[in-house]
Parts: C-alpha cells; structure tokens; sequence
C-alpha cells in the first residue's frame, strides 16, 4: 500500500509537467485505437513481483529460469499483453512490476500464471487493478525500436 502511495505523487508531479506544456491536437482515431476514455485514460492491472518461497541454488538452473521468464515477458508484450515491466535496481523482496493491459485481476492471474518463475515458486505477483495512461500501449512498439540487443539473448 505504501508502494501505491508513493507512486501517486509521482504520476501526478508527470501530470504537473506535462501541463506546463501547449495541449496537442485530440486524436481521436489513436484514442480509439489505445483503447482511451474521455480522460486518454484507461483500465491496467499493476503487479508487484515479489521474492517468493523456492530459492535456486544452482547458478546454471537460475540463469535458465530467469531467462525463461524474459522470454515469457517478451512473449507477453509481444501478445499485446504487457505494457510495461522492468525489475527494480536495490536489493528489496519487491523484486520488479509489470502493467498488464487486462482490466480484471482474473485475467491478470492466467497470465502470471504462464510465467516460469512464478510457476517455479521463485516469484509470486501480488496484483491491483491500476488507471494510468492509455499512451502507455506505446510503449513496447516504441521499445521495439530502441532496443539494439534483446535481454534474453
């Protein structure tokens, strides 16, 4: 919760930001497209992926593990399924998020549960439906072309 309460102050400094600016044109056609309400908002299902029960011991299963779960991120995002997701960078239980784009935490389960660390018990995913920006569906095909290397090579 506290995590929630802290993420707000800093969607809404963006939003500060971003009003000091001169409004562009309504584009309706990408609104519709983005799946974006009369706000340019929309429904998301945040999840933060938490250490869970089963450590791995042996370095080689642990590498094959984390790089089957970054090819089911791929795989995901690839689908249209996952908007955004990243680990975070300090040594904290809370190991990263991703935003799904689902509007209900039941779809949000059947696809965490096509993860293979989640399946492996090394993470498990605590959900919460989220409103944010519909221009975050830009984001993977805007990734697509700044990635030079993928993760999961």
């Amino acid at each position: 919760m506290l995590r929630l309460k802290l993420l707000l102050p800093l969607l809404l400094m963006g939003i500060a930001c971003l009003a000091q600016t001169e409004k562009p044109a309504y584009n309706a056609a990408l609104a519709q497209k983005l799946g974006a309400d009369q706000y340019g908002m929309k429904k998301y299902v945040m999840a933060f992926l938490k250490e869970g029960p089963t450590k791995i011991t042996d370095a080689k299963a642990g590498q094959e593990l984390q790089m089957a779960h970054l090819r089911n991120i791929m795989k995901l995002a690839a689908e249209g399924k996952l908007v955004l997701a990243g680990p975070f960078m300090d040594d904290h239980p809370i190991r990263g998020i991703f935003i799904f784009n689902v509007a209900t935490i039941e779809e949000a389960q059947g696809l965490t549960a096509t993860d293979p660390a989640i399946k492996a018990g090394t993470l498990v995913m605590e959900l919460h439906p989220w409103y944010g920006s519909a221009a975050l569906m830009q984001v993977v095909p805007i990734h697509n072309t700044l990635e030079k290397k993928s993760v999961a090579e």
